[in-house]
């Protein structure tokens, strides 16, 4: 992983475009959300554990660390099944713009775990973020459950993305990825256990369902989850949800050129998808001047 920024930067990046063509998947790939995460989940898994027997890298890992991976393994599982919930009811532009909430939630989660105090400004602007949200819903109504699971999945995301930022100060990447996504695959196979949903039709998938989940699980899982997660010894929590708030930006363009019509919103829509996106790159742009004149004043301290 390089440690230059603008190389992480702009690996990030890619990253953020993988992850938006990982909505497109969704959308074209037949099968429910529970079914979809599961076969995703359980084929990054397999991929990891490739290349974990590859490097000959080891797997031992503490008591502790059994139970964060377990809890965080569940909320990127139930992210995953919101976030695609949301785009099976509505479509990818409603789902991802609605996802681009992820960096208000984290602004007010960042101060729960990293012990700093909640700014007013960051309070103001998640105010916007709900005008820009409620304009959607307004005039965009059949869209409401969508928005709804996008919200909820937008929150998971944001937990997931404070919690690994506390978790990389101690595991490699890795170890956390393979973990997570394993307890992952646990909790949703007990749910469907219990729901008596492994029956031979589950594994009856198209062939193309196939051949997108393999893509899904590989480079839009397996390599993206842990890069993404490298990434944050390098890139704050707040940097990275600030980033993947670009994601709808290249998912929607996509969805216009392969859906068509069928991605095509109305005015009012593109309005509260303004605003939210508005709101949330004016909050990253707000935050790094603190943080930078913050710095500047520490120079000047210190030179005195």
């Amino acid at each position: 992983m390089p440690e230059n920024k603008l190389q992480n930067y702009l690996l990030l990046h890619l990253i953020v475009f993988i992850w938006g063509f990982t909505a497109i998947l969704g959308a074209l790939i037949t099968i429910d959300a529970i079914p979809l995460v599961w076969f995703r989940m359980s084929l990054a898994v397999i991929f990891i554990a490739i290349y974990f027997l590859w490097k000959r890298k080891s797997l031992k890992i503490d008591g502790k660390a059994v139970l964060k991976f377990f809890f965080t393994g569940t909320v990127i599982a139930l992210h995953w099944v919101f976030f695609f919930k949301a785009i099976k009811v509505s479509n990818v532009s409603v789902a991802l713009v609605t996802m681009s909430t992820g960096a208000f939630f984290t602004s007010l989660l960042e101060p729960l775990f990293f012990r700093r105090r909640l700014k007013s400004i960051e309070i103001i602007l998640g105010l916007l973020v709900i005008v820009g949200l409620y304009v959607i819903f307004k005039f965009e109504s059949q869209y409401t459950l969508g928005v709804i699971y996008a919200l909820i999945a937008s929150f998971l995301g944001a937990l997931f993305a404070v919690l690994n930022g506390l978790f990389i100060k101690r595991y490699s990447a890795e170890i956390i990825s393979l973990y997570q996504l394993f307890f992952g695959v646990v909790f949703i196979s007990f749910y469907l256990l219990i729901n008596d949903a492994f029956t031979a039709s589950f594994f009856s998938i198209p062939k193309m369902d196939w051949l997108y989940l393999l893509i899904l699980s590989s480079i839009c899982t397996a390599y993206a989850f842990i890069a993404s997660v490298k990434i944050m010894k390098y890139i704050s929590p707040y940097t990275v949800m600030l980033t993947v708030n670009l994601e709808p930006i290249y998912a929607i363009i996509l969805a216009l050129l392969i859906f068509g019509e069928k991605e095509q919103m109305s005015k009012s829509f593109y309005v509260g998808a303004f605003i939210v996106l508005f709101v949330v790159l004016l909050n990253g742009i707000l935050k790094n001047r603190t943080t930078l004149k913050s710095k500047i004043t520490e120079k000047l301290k210190r030179k005195k």
